[in-house]
């Protein structure tokens, strides 16, 4: 049928249908019985297990590994090193586009950051495989490490974060400087920050001939699949990679690192299941951390306390062998209004694993300095905060000239400050005590994140039954991806949401795209929302060519789809159910599919930005400068909601990040062995519910059309982009304490 004749059909979104409702997770039950079945919970016939012997120090090489008396041990079946590692089809040594970087895969005996692995023992069981790890007694020829600002090597980076340029300007910094009535200069450390997912980096590989089926988190299984394929010269179609539950990922998951490959490795050299989970400890190093930056930024701003220039500056971590380096000075792009712009960065190589993306990176980390110095900027200027935000928030993209939705900021600011009450606050600082003399300050940042969309496949089958089957190979870190991508098929379907069954989690299902950068949702749901628009226009052709149907010659009319049944547009009493339509076609299904992108001409037209605003309280002890955040409200707009639970959980979880980040957070390099003094949770803070007492989340309505065709943006990571500046500013509002560095000290507040 050409497309001037198929039938036409609608769904029509209503209030009260699948999409938009507070629901569940689908997933929820099985999790709090313990019956989710997470990557280490597999345990296929003849499993070996594998362990990493990871490096004490930090650079030099490794000169002797007692191999014998960890093949000595009972139980241990065999010891990878450098000397017997089998070869990789694809040299570890050059990076794999688009997010590949160089791994440590037993290539050589060099030494390059602490917790490197230098060996992999595989044993009958877990004991045996840890108690060879330990008889090898690694012996090194030690250099000197450099894990710290002076010790590193400087240079000049090619690109940052992913593939961005490391140098973006617009506009005459110099003119905009020199009509500046005064000018602010802020300095800011943030320290290097470790993935501490509740699930470690786990894989179970088991191959049958020349494919491979693996058991592991995975935020990425598409280009992962690909990935395992050049390493292991064999096709993607035979890597399959299942992962129905993820405790975590942050980003560092959706990226191979070497001791995932050393295990597939393994398991192909002795022909026998390999299961490796990586301990605590041995995540600070191998999958990616968040980089150490130290930020300048210069504010200029005219005597109506608008600016009129903006640099910032910033200097970024990376290991000695690759390259990731945090966009940071990139926050400063996208947000204020100013003639002139200048956002640069260079990079510092260290001796330490190489960063990666981690939640917001570059956002967080950037947008921290930032509103730190908007604060100052604003006190230099005599302005209330809020006052001089919005005098100088973007009413389109700085640089671009693209418009984004400036009235959903707006509403942020607004309906933020309305519920802290904000108005009550007292413009200078150490005004306000509690009842036991605790300094109050009130402070705020703004929030803001980019909406990426990245291409996605879904199917749709309509069974006779009257039911449905969608099918994306998405990824669930406990953001509730299963239930919100569940309704919004539902929706487009036309069906009840206890009448779609929904399977994801398999890298055999069409591609659900990348789970990260907040754009999961959005692009594999519109993925599942056009999959099911195509099962429903062939339902629709069946209906409409079939003379017993009520709804034959019904193609230019259109049909409309609700509840299980097809509607004809001008006569709605005409209509005929799923179930009839199947089972006088003889047919059992109809199946639909789709791909889905972003509409590159939107895309060229428009800024999109999720948007909002943080407000946080904080009281200090006066004598010991002890820090809590007492209240944090945020108010967000971030397009059409799916399912508002699971997305004030998405904006509580970053806010929340956000008091680590400020308060809490940061590894501790020992600068003599390069080791990390703090590579546990006992050592390595991160907040826990006493430390946060009352949290709000406002949803902030918005409709914006041209994000995509359902108006949906991501809500993961702009959380964490407001609420680190806020904290810093509400400590300067109680103490008269400027922030200069990350996580806030005690030392820094009592001197």
């Amino acid at each position: 049928m050409s497309p001037e004749t198929a039938p036409r059909f609608s769904q029509q979104r209503r209030h009260g249908s699948n999409a938009g409702q507070p629901l569940t997770r689908r997933d929820g039950t099985l999790k709090v019985t313990g019956r989710a079945v997470y990557a280490a919970d597999n345990h296929p016939q003849g499993l070996l297990y594998a362990v990493t012997a990871v490096s004490s120090i930090a650079r030099g090489r490794v000169t002797r590994l007692d191999v014998a008396a960890a093949k000595a041990h009972p139980g241990v079946v065999e010891v990878l090193t450098p000397a017997n590692r089998p070869p990789l089809a694809h040299d570890p040594n050059e990076k794999m586009p688009p997010f590949g970087f160089r791994v440590e895969v037993l290539q050589d005996d060099g030494v390059r950051y602490a917790n490197q692995p230098i060996a992999l023992v595989i044993a009958e069981t877990l004991e045996a495989a840890t108690e060879g790890a330990v008889l090898l007694k690694p012996q090194y020829a030690v250099e000197s490490p450099r894990t710290g600002r002076s010790s590193g090597l400087a240079f000049a980076p090619a690109a940052v974060g992913v593939g961005s340029p490391p140098r973006t300007a617009f506009g005459d910094l110099a003119a905009g400087f020199a009509a500046a009535e005064r000018v602010t200069e802020t300095e800011t450390a943030t320290p290097a920050q470790y993935h501490n997912a509740m699930e470690p980096h786990a894989i179970v590989a088991a191959w049958e001939g020349d494919r491979v089926v693996i058991d592991m988190p995975n935020q990425a299984m598409a280009l992962s699949c690909a990935a395992y394929a050049a390493y292991f010269g064999i096709p993607a179609e035979n890597v399959l990679i299942r992962s129905p539950f993820l405790g975590g990922g942050f980003g560092s998951k959706a990226i191979l690192n070497g001791p995932q490959i050393l295990a597939v490795l393994a398991a192909r050299m002795l022909g026998r299941p390999v299961k490796l989970v990586l301990s605590r400890s041995q995540m600070y190093g191998p999958v990616g951390h968040r980089g150490h930056t130290w930020q300048k930024l210069r504010i200029g701003t005219d005597g109506s306390g608008r600016i009129t220039a903006l640099h910032h500056h910033a200097l970024a971590a990376t290991s000695s062998f690759d390259e990731f380096i945090e966009p940071a000075a990139n926050a400063s792009l996208s947000l204020y209004a100013s003639p002139a712009i200048l956002a640069e960065h260079d990079g510092l190589r260290l001796d330490t694993g190489t960063p990666g993306p981690m939640r917001a990176p570059g956002e967080a980390s950037g947008s921290a300095a930032l509103e730190t110095a908007i604060d100052e900027a604003a006190e230099a200027c005599g302005m209330d905060p809020l006052a001089f935000r919005l005098a100088n928030y973007a009413e389109t993209e700085p640089g671009t000239g693209r418009p984004f939705s400036s009235k959903a900021l707006r509403e942020c600011y607004a309906q933020g400050a309305e519920r802290f009450g904000w108005a009550g606050r007292p413009l200078a600082p150490r005004q306000m005590r509690d009842r036991q003399g605790f300094l109050v300050g009130w402070g705020m940042g703004t929030a803001l994140f980019r909406c990426p969309h990245f291409p996605a496949e879904a199917r749709a089958t309509l069974r006779a039954d009257g039911t449905a089957l969608v099918e994306t190979s998405g990824a669930d870190m406990g953001q509730g991806a299963w239930t919100a991508l569940a309704q919004i098929a539902a929706e487009a379907l036309g069906l009840p949401i206890d009448e779609v069954e929904f399977h994801s989690g398999r890298s055999s299902l069409p591609d659900g795209g990348i789970a990260g950068g907040s754009g999961h949702t959005a692009s594999a749901g519109l993925a599942l929302h056009n999959a099911g628009e195509d099962a429903l226009a062939r339902l629709a052709e069946l209906a409409s060519a079939d003379p017993a149907s009520p709804l034959f010659g019904a193609g230019n009319i259109g049909l409309v789809a609700r509840s299980g049944r097809l509607h004809r547009r001008d006569d709605e009493t005409r209509s005929e159910s799923y179930v009839e339509i199947l089972r006088r076609a003889g047919r059992a299904e109809v199946v639909g599919f789709a791909k889905a992108m972003r509409d590159p001409a939107a895309a060229e037209a428009h800024a999109m930005y999720t948007h909002g605003a943080v407000f946080a309280e904080v009281k200090v002890d006066p004598d010991l400068g002890q820090v809590r955040a007492t209240r944090l409200i945020g108010a967000f707009a971030a397009g059409r909601i799916i399912n508002p639970r699971l997305v004030r959980s998405q904006y509580f979880g970053g806010m929340i990040w956000g008091v680590g980040f400020a308060l809490q957070e940061g590894a501790v390099h020992d600068h003599r062995t390069g080791r990390i003094m703090n590579a546990d949770l006992a050592e390595y803070h991160v907040p826990v519910n006493a430390d946060v007492p009352s949290l709000e989340a406002i949803l902030v309505e918005e409709d914006d059309p041209y994000v995509n065709a359902l108006g949906v943006k991501g809500v993961g990571e702009v959380g964490i982009t407001g609420t680190v500046g806020a904290i810093a500013n509400a400590i300067w509002h109680a103490t008269g304490v400027r922030i200069r560095r990350f996580p806030v000290r005690l030392e820094d507040l009592v001197a």
